[in-house]
């Protein structure tokens, strides 16, 4: 049925008879048609769409809001097929009948929409919540028409659509309730955006509930709405791992993943771009209609123009106002939601990969990864915020010129000519910052290196006073590499924004001027303004073009980065066949085996590995440093390349690493390792591993939560816990690295007997334990010996030490010779049957039960422990030993102040200075401009245009240059000198907090602000703080402006500045502390990240890969809940903001059109007000976002200075405290001394009276936890007395500096920390000692074979916590740094647990040698048979001395000491 136009004006659309007018035939036939043409189409396939959701439950009010929105809509129906019925059946005259016809039609579905949408979702209609308003504006422009055309024919037409549209304007206010809450749902489990309509979506009305509760009080995670199903990381990392899995290039990957909104996003800022630059042309419409007015006034003929025309524009005006504010909050809400989903993929992605990554990929540090995550994610996300602009810029560049040239004509295009001429210098600046941005990201990566270093070893530094040489290092990075190159990049920056500063107005200039001498028109008001406000608009995307193009650059430099980490190599799939355990007996078959660390090694480090573990067999693996033992369990776990051969594993895994990894969690969760809790099974573990004990010495028991890295734990304590989760998990292999190295011997015996030997726990399962000790050889059922990666010897116990001329014959007759052979753990002379007698062994460990007499026991099959669903954090009493930090309420001024005391006063007052005489002199331009404007209004000429010219030509080149001062003094002056004050200071602080201090706070944490929230003071404070003082001079200069020419607006300003005052408060109450909320939950993520990084080996082992992926995700997701709220904040500013400045607009606007009906008005005065009120509104949108950016930047700066203030140790160097050469004789007297770790805790020594002669050699022993390392730190001053004093040579160490006491003294400690680094630098970091001496050192811990045969000698790299070198190897190099110090007193802590029996024996002979014989000598043993030739021997029991003589003494009478041998088997 083809449309038929009945009016005589035709199609139109303007009408030819009135003034401003549609004809009726557009109204009808395309506006209404096209309306209810959309409706129908829409409303059917909403329809088919919502017949497949299920129907949720509503409460009786939603029934009732139903039921009458249906009756109104039937009611709509009926009116509007009656309007139709009346048309075609009365053959009344409207211009096009059909239209009727289709609007009876399309109104059908709209029932059973609604009803559909009630009852199916939770939120309104958005085709009805559109249709309606639409209908009634159409409807009313259609009556402006029917009343001045043909009222009295259509009345009736008229009042049935005016019905119509009353039951439409009813229903719609009832969609907007939408269908209400559901019955019986928790709300708090629905996100909010889940129930808004479109109107709430578009002004984020969803977001009001929280910026109320925001500003009455702080808001806490708790008050967040969860987040949608599609945000989750879960689902995000799975949409970036199938695009990977399709597409090589990063790139398209991460579009592929996460481009869909994105691209919507683009067409978005398309649209808000054309609305943009709508408004200048409006603004010339609205000055033509005034000048056009005024002379038609003038002409006494004012009826030739519609009076309602004026309010008509300014009404588009609003709307376009409005319509561009609601896009634009739109497309940023999508880039910074794309932003979110691109960095939690790849934080993802990254993590999954970490837990995959080969052995020689590891030669990245675990602080470059870390980098990956917090700096090049973060730039990605940074990137999809503003990278559209990159299509944007030019668009708009575009739209600008095209105006341009309608206003000036040709001379627009000298503009371009210079706009193109600056495109290659920009190019140029902009490669240069991209190299040197990569030459930062690598100097960042090299400090925060360094940094990881140092936190990791910071129990080592402090011990031996090595804290100057590591800041030395780190300072040299920061100030020598980093600091130098951020100040080429401030200057380089600084040019960059002066340049894109100076552009538009050169291209203003010479714009103007051209047309000015070529064009024969005068340039009068309504040329010059809105030239003017298209220059303004220039403006942006030019400036915004200089920094996404640095966006990009970094960018493409960390997806290059990122690729490369992504694209590293794996660990090889294949390299252990895993199968299903069976009833068959056997569980680990390894045949013709070679093994490499990487699949470029020359060669294996194993090779011809023939292995056979059978269900039940006890298999020891022996062999001398560096032999290949760790290895082989490696090659065993999957770490290792499988070069040939094969390794078969019947069923699963479970793995104690011989350096215990423990994780920042509670004693309990360490054990459960993420496996079901059974508290039956779980009392016998800790029986079995001797733990009661220990439990009891901590305030919460098993739900104490340890520091990072078991940091809070004895290293006994660490090893046993770490053993305690490979027996819990009750596997059907059980790897053991040296586990009993650490323990006490009487210790060690009750766990073999308990968990190991034929009668532990373990009895049933196949476990290989690789020991240094020959105290339990006879409980082997199988022993293998390796020399340099090959097995050497296998056999039975009995087969082996019966052969005279095997290694392990020779091993234990070589070390069986005497009680005091020196490198036995327990000696072969006695007899080794474990003891099944239960007194005996409730002496032996006190507080453990033994569970030999369990008949169940011996070779009883407690089945698998079995994994629990949901992942780690879930389950932890608490997050962390220490909760961060966090302000709250707004930033203390005092944090400003410092900032700028940091950055210098002097620099800050001269930028703000220079910042205002910028926008002076920009002002003095505009004025230069209007003065030329009515003075070619006057002559109507373009005469004597060379003095105008050459005021706003100088005017502008001063606000230019003084621009340039400003960003010059401000990237050089003050952000670089507070950038270097506060890292200082910082740094100083961490490395003088106290011991405690790490103990409680994980090295994620400390990391995150030695990388992120330096780098934001380093790079993002400046440029906002920039743009902050040079928005707030700008509105300042734009509000005198407008107040000089047109003072009445200045009534405007007050209110106006009232809104927007109380708008920030509410506003900045929430959005601060969402930031701070969205600070706190990102450190988590880095705390897991590293702490996984350090577990490597014993997730792999376990298989856990998943949960710890899971915990991985968990985390992320508490940080999105955190942080999408605190970017929805500012789209909900901004939304209000812009909607007053529209209304600014329309009142400027209108006031203009009634003082113009009513009295008269100048166009050129409106033209200046109106031009500079469209400014006001972003102007003040600007200022208020930049506050709140400066604000939320400012927290990193708080959270810097309050790590400036960390509590300190007590000073490092008292002048004259000390004579020159002290300590000259090495006695140490301990005096009624007493010590507790923290104020809050216990003290672990009481009342300690001991004087230790020079040159003795002191023992000491006691049983787990009885103060042994806490009296050797409390020599150190690592604890401080809680009562009594220690004298050194009769000189209170209280009173003298730290640095003097701790290189005084010289520790080998228990667990041997290296860096990375040279060799050289591991042995003597503060290069102190000649290469001589170092050789000497080496060669007397037998290293300088190994050290030699490395390629580079004392130059060779050690790797990131030393892990190119075995255990053993590490030790003695803790030895040689001893040896090379050459103190007076020697503390050994364990210090030969971790090597085999003959270097031991070479090591004790050291230690007994003449290098030591005028040493004062404290040796802590776990292994008795070290001490027992020692002077004295000092037993402690809970922090006391219970016995101080010499062992013969001890020995001789019935002693705790003489018990412990016993024990041990030494008696």
């Amino acid at each position: 049925m083809a449309a038929t136009c009945r009016d005589s004006q035709g199609w139109g659309p303007a009408s030819p008879l009135r003034p401003f007018d549609f004809t009726p035939c557009f109204e009808e036939g395309i506006l209404f048609s096209t309306l209810s043409l959309v409706l129908l189409v829409s409303s059917l396939l909403r329809c088919w769409s919502l017949r497949n959701l299920e129907p949720l439950p509503r409460t009786r009010r939603s029934r009732w809001i139903l039921y009458a929105k249906l009756i109104l809509l039937a009611g709509a129906v009926c009116t509007s097929a009656a309007t139709a019925i009346l048309v075609v059946a009365s053959n009344t005259p409207v211009a096009v009948p059909q239209s009727y016809i289709l609007e009876a039609i399309a109104l059908i579905p709209t029932p059973f929409l609604t009803h559909g949408n009630h009852t199916r979702t939770r939120t309104s209609s958005a085709i009805l919540l559109l249709f309606w308003p639409l209908y009634i504006a159409l409807s009313l422009v259609w009556a402006r028409s029917v009343l001045e055309v043909n009222l009295h024919g259509l009345l009736l037409v008229l009042i049935l659509r005016a019905v119509t549209g009353a039951l439409g304007t009813v229903a719609f206010l009832l969609e907007c309730f939408g269908p209400g809450k559901d019955d019986g749902l928790d709300e708090t489990l629905l996100n909010p955006i889940m129930r808004a309509n479109i109107f709430s979506r578009w002004y984020f009305g969803w977001l009001t509930p929280l910026m109320k509760k925001g500003a009455a009080q702080f808001i806490t995670e708790r008050d967040l709405p969860p987040l949608l199903p599609r945000d989750q990381s879960t689902k995000l990392g799975e949409d970036l791992q199938k695009a990977m899995d399709k597409h090589s290039s990063l790139w398209v990957s991460l579009f592929v993943a996460y481009g869909g909104p994105y691209g919507l996003a683009a067409l978005l800022k398309i649209v808000q771009d054309c609305l943009a630059f709508l408004q200048p042309q409006l603004l010339r419409w609205l000055l033509v209609y005034i000048a056009s007015y005024q002379s038609i006034r003038t002409n006494d003929n004012p009826n030739h123009l519609s009076k309602v025309q004026g309010y008509a524009i300014a009404l588009i005006m609003f709307a376009a106002a409005l319509a561009q504010s609601v896009i634009l909050q739109q497309y940023f809400q999508l880039c910074y939601e794309t932003g979110m989903r691109v960095r939690a993929g790849l934080v993802t992605a990254i993590y999954k990969k970490a837990l995959v990554l080969a052995n020689d990929e590891r030669s990245r540090s675990s602080g470059d990864i870390v980098n990956l995550m917090s700096v090049d994610a973060t730039r990605m996300q940074d990137l999809c915020t503003y990278g559209l602009i990159s299509i944007s810029g030019p668009l708009q560049i575009t739209l600008a010129f095209v105006s341009l040239y309608n206003l000036l004509g040709w001379s627009a295009f000298v503009g371009v000519a210079i706009m193109v001429v600056s495109i290659p210098l920009n190019t140029y600046i902009a490669s240069i910052l991209k190299r040197m941005q990569e030459q930062q990201m690598k100097n960042r990566d090299k400090r925060t290196r360094l940094m990881s270093e140092l936190l990791a070893n910071i129990r080592s530094i402090k011990l031996y006073a090595w804290e100057h040489a590591f800041v030395r290092k780190i300072l040299f990075v920061r100030n020598e590499e980093e600091l130098k190159m951020l100040r080429k990049i401030g200057v380089a920056t600084a040019l960059n924004t002066t340049l894109w500063g100076g552009i538009p107005l050169l291209v203003a200039f010479s714009s103007l001027a051209t047309a000015a001498f070529v064009s024969s028109r005068p340039l009068t008001s309504d040329i010059i303004f809105p030239s003017i406000s298209l220059f303004m608009l220039l403006q942006f995307p030019l400036a915004m073009f200089s920094q996404v193009t640095s966006n990009i650059i970094e960018a493409m430099v960390s997806v290059r980065r990122l690729s490369d980490f992504l694209r590293a190599g794996e660990l090889q799939r294949d390299a252990v066949t895993v199968v299903a355990s069976e009833a068959g007996e056997e569980v680990l078959r390894i045949a013709n085996g070679e093994f490499a660390w990487s699949r470029e090694a020359p060669n294996p480090v194993l090779e011809g590995i023939d292995l056979t573990v059978r269900k039940g067999e006890l298999v020891g693996v022996l062999g001398r440093l560096g032999a290949g033992k760790s290895s082989l369990l490696s090659a065993i776990i999957g770490d290792m390349t499988r070069v040939e051969g094969e390794v078969v594993v019947h069923g699963n895994v479970s793995y104690a690493p011989q350096n215990p990894w423990i994780m920042s969690a509670s004693i309990r969760d360490n054990i459960l390792f993420s496996h079901e809790y059974e508290e039956g099974f779980y009392n016998l573990v800790l029986d079995a591993c001797a733990l009661r004990q220990d439990l009891a010495l901590f305030p919460d028991g098993d739900l104490t939560v340890v520091g990072e890295k078991g940091i809070t734990m004895s290293g006994g304590q660490r090893a046993r816990v770490s053993l305690a989760r490979a027996v819990y998990a009750r596997a059907d292999l059980i790897l053991l690295d040296d586990v009993l190295a650490a323990v006490d011997a009487h210790v060690a015996r009750h766990v073999f007997d308990q968990v190991i030997g034929p009668n532990g726990l373990l009895a049933s399962k196949a476990r290989i334990l690789v020991t240094n000790s020959i105290a339990f050889l006879k409980h082997f059922d199988q022993i293998v010996f390796m020399r340099r990666g090959i097995i050497l010897e296998k056999g039975t116990y009995a087969s082996l030490a019966g052969n005279e001329d095997t290694e392990i014959g020779k091993l234990i007759r070589g070390h069986t010779s005497s009680l005091s052979a020196s490198g036995t753990s327990t000696p072969f002379t006695r007899s080794s049957t474990p003891k099944n007698d239960a007194s005996d062994d409730i002496t032996l460990v006190a507080g453990s039960r033994t569970i030999a007499e369990n008949e169940k026991l011996n070779g009883g099959d407690y089945g698998k422990a079995t994994l629990v669903n949901r992942p780690v954090a879930d389950m932890r009493p608490a997050e962390e030993p220490s909760k961060e930090h966090m302000e709250r309420g707004r930033v203390k001024k005092d944090v400003y102040l410092q900032y700028i005391a940091a950055a210098s006063k002097t620099g800050f007052a001269l930028f703000v200075l220079a910042s205002v005489a910028q926008q002076a002199l920009s002002v003095a331009a505009s004025l230069t401009l209007r003065a030329w404007g009515d003075h070619n209004q006057e002559t109507g000429s373009n005469s004597g245009i060379s003095v105008y010219l050459m005021y706003y030509g100088l005017f502008s080149l001063f606000s230019v240059a003084a621009g340039g001062a400003a960003a010059i003094l401000m990237w050089v002056f003050c952000a670089l000198r507070s950038a270097r004050r506060l890292h200082d200071l910082m740094l100083h602080s961490v490395i003088r907090a106290p011991l405690t201090f790490f103990e409680l706070t994980p090295t994620g944490r400390i990391l995150n602000l030695f990388s992120r929230d330096t780098y934001v003071v380093d790079q993002v404070l400046g440029r906002v703080i920039q743009g902050l003082v040079r928005t707030i001079t700008g509105c300042l200069s734009i509000l005198a402006v407008i107040g000089f020419s047109f003072p009445a607006f200045l009534i405007v300003v007050p209110p106006l500045a009232y809104f927007h005052l109380s708008v920030m408060i509410y506003y900045l109450a929430t959005s601060r502390e969402l930031k701070r909320l969205d600070a706190a939950s990102r450190s988590p993520i880095f705390a897991w990240f590293s702490e996984s990084l350090n577990g490597l080996t014993t997730i792999r082992a376990f298989g856990q890969q998943s949960i710890f992926i899971t915990t991985n995700e968990h985390r992320i997701d508490r940080n999105q809940i955190c942080y999408l709220p605190s970017i929805a904040v500012n789209r909900w500013l901004a939304v209000r903001l812009e909607f007053v400045g529209a209304v600014i607009i329309l009142a400027s606007a209108l006031l203009a059109v009634t003082a113009l009906i009513t009295s008269g008005v100048d166009a050129g005065l409106v033209g200046l007000v109106l031009s500079y009120s469209l400014n006001t509104t972003s102007s003040l949108n600007w200022a208020v976002r930049s506050a709140s950016e400066v604000e939320q930047n400012i927290v990193s700066c708080e959270r810097i200075l309050h790590y400036t203030r960390l509590p300190s140790e007590a000073p490092e160097e008292i002048p004259d405290s000390t004579p020159e050469d002290w300590p000259s004789k090495g006695e140490i007297e301990y005096r009624n001394y007493s010590a507790r770790y923290r104020p809050e805790l216990d003290l672990v020594l009481r009342d300690i009276s001991v004087t230790i002669k020079p040159k003795e050699k002191i023992g000491i022993c006691g049983r787990t936890g009885s103060g042994k390392s806490s009296l050797l730190l409390s020599l150190f001053r690592i604890i401080e007395a809680a009562s009594g004093s220690i004298y050194i040579d009769g000189i209170d160490i209280s009173k003298i500096g730290l640095h003097q006491l701790r290189s005084s003294i010289s520790i080998v400690p228990q667990s041997p920390d290296l860096f990375e680094g040279t060799m050289r630098e591991n042995i003597d970091p503060t290069g102190a000692h000649q290469d001589a001496d170092i050789w000497v050192a080496l060669t007397q811990t037998h290293l300088r074979e190994y050290v030699e045969s490395l390629p580079d000698k004392l130059d060779s790299r050690v790797t990131e916590g030393g892990l190119s070198m075995s255990s053993g190897q590490r030790q003695l190099l803790c030895f040689a740094r001893a040896l090379l110090r050459k103190t007076k007193i020697l503390v050994l802590d364990e210090a030969t647990s971790a090597v085999d029996l003959d270097t031991d024996k070479a090591i004790q002979d050291i230690i007994r040698g003449p290098q030591f014989a005028e040493v004062t000598m404290l040796t802590i043993a776990h292994r008795l048979n070290t001490i027992l030739e020692s002077d004295r021997v000092l037993v402690l029991e809970a922090g006391q001395v219970v016995e101080w003589d010499s062992p013969s003494a001890l020995l001789a009478k019935d002693s705790v000491f003489r018990s412990l041998a016993t024990e041990a088997g030494l008696v």
